[in-house]
């Protein structure tokens, strides 16, 4: 989708308005049969069938509104990502909400709220100590008092000119809105929702995997070819989701010296590296179709941060028949390679177009982008039909 100059500030202004409605007169229960076909995950299609390579709004369109709201999910699809990513997290109640982490000081106007002042605390989450505010120490009518804003202010000031414009959805708020965005749309709006720190949750005895299967079933969103991915850095927990619906699921990957903390409970000697040579990469085929590694697993880079030569991880991953999603893609040069940067500010845009289209040659099969019109036009070079020759 091309977007340039003025059409991209019209796109932009129509989103704004659209986004501002925020999640006011969705129905309260899931889609009609005649809805599901459109909008809530019955149809044929599947996975394979979304434009290739595939744009996911992480967090929405987390580069222009506070993340994980229904205004930077709203903004994601009218600037036309083709699915819109989702983290998991639960409160005291057991009800799933839409955070990137359940520590949520940095995320919402919590600390505001004299009233919550004493529910601070410092607790170990996946081995490392955080302080703040939690997710599963409130219920659910108690977050709903809270507003969201945006996490790195720092690099992007203008985003927080929408602090307080939206609440923190629930999951079902958002699997509501996508329903109602696809029956508008006439077509399937897709979801990427990550289940955040299982073990831990599951240990405090607030599993996120049945919940979640629930309403993916609730909503028609539980099968073959339902409009969703489900995605978790625990390969445990895509084995579990595996176990309860059968919707894609793809298992992400941190750092190569890193080990998913369900890994670390369970003694598992394996780290991210041992996951990506070819037989880790058989193990997760067994009960994933994707993979989700950190961009540097496929084209890492030196110590001055340009990339280097990139690995085989894309021919290997696609041996074995799974597609690759990789994280993440951003116009700030805080976050590109030291080639792409222009000048000394960190906040500033590089040409960040450049460095999606060198993304996109690797053979990805998509990326997530707090930018997706960004990439949309970088992709726009590799569509349609056109494959790199190591596919």
């Amino acid at each position: 989708m091309t977007q340039g100059g003025a059409a991209r500030r019209t796109v932009l202004g129509a989103a704004v308005l659209a986004a501002g409605t925020g999640i006011t007169g969705l129905t309260a229960g899931p889609a009609s049969a005649a809805g599901d076909a459109q909008g809530g995950g019955h149809g044929d299609g599947s996975h394979r069938d979304l434009p290739y390579p595939t744009v996911i709004g992480h967090r929405g369109a987390s580069g222009y509104r506070p993340e994980h709201t229904i205004g930077s999910y709203q903004l994601a699809l009218d600037l036309g990502a083709d699915v819109v990513e989702q983290d998991l997290v639960p409160t005291k109640d057991g009800r799933l909400v839409c955070r990137h982490e359940n520590e949520i000081g940095g995320t919402t106007d919590v600390a505001e709220h004299p009233e919550f002042a004493s529910r601070r605390t410092t607790k170990s989450v996946d081995g490392v100590s955080v302080t703040g505010w939690f997710t599963e120490d409130f219920t659910l009518a108690e977050l709903k008092t809270l507003r969201a804003k945006e996490r790195i202010p720092a690099v992007r000031q203008r985003n927080t000119l929408y602090d307080g414009q939206w609440a923190v959805p629930t999951f079902e708020e958002v699997l509501r809105w996508a329903d109602q965005e696809g029956r508008r749309r006439g077509r399937r709006v897709w979801l990427h929702v990550e289940t955040k720190h299982p073990s831990y949750f599951r240990t405090l005895g607030l599993g996120l995997e049945e919940p979640l299967a629930k309403l993916l079933r609730r909503y028609g969103r539980d099968g073959r070819g339902a409009a969703v991915f489900l995605q978790s850095f625990e390969p445990s927990s895509i084995q579990r989701l595996s176990r309860l619906v059968s919707a894609p699921r793809v298992v992400l990957l941190s750092a190569a010296g890193t080990r998913p903390w369900d890994f670390e409970l369970a003694k598992d000697p394996r780290t991210v590296a041992d996951l990506v040579k070819p037989e880790g990469l058989k193990w997760i085929a067994g009960f994933a179709q994707g993979i989700g590694p950190t961009m540097d697993l496929i084209l890492p880079r030196d110590a001055d941060g340009r990339l280097g030569a990139p690995t085989t991880l894309v021919k290997d991953a696609h041996a074995r028949g799974l597609l690759l999603h990789p994280y993440t893609a951003r116009n700030e040069n805080s976050f590109l390679p030291a080639e792409y940067r222009k000048g000394t500010d960190p906040a500033a845009y590089g040409d960040a177009l450049a460095a999606f289209r060198t993304y996109f040659e690797q053979g990805i099969d998509g990326i997530f982008t707090d930018n997706p019109d960004t990439g949309l036009l970088a992709a726009e070079a590799f569509r349609p039909g056109r494959r790199p020759v190591n596919r």
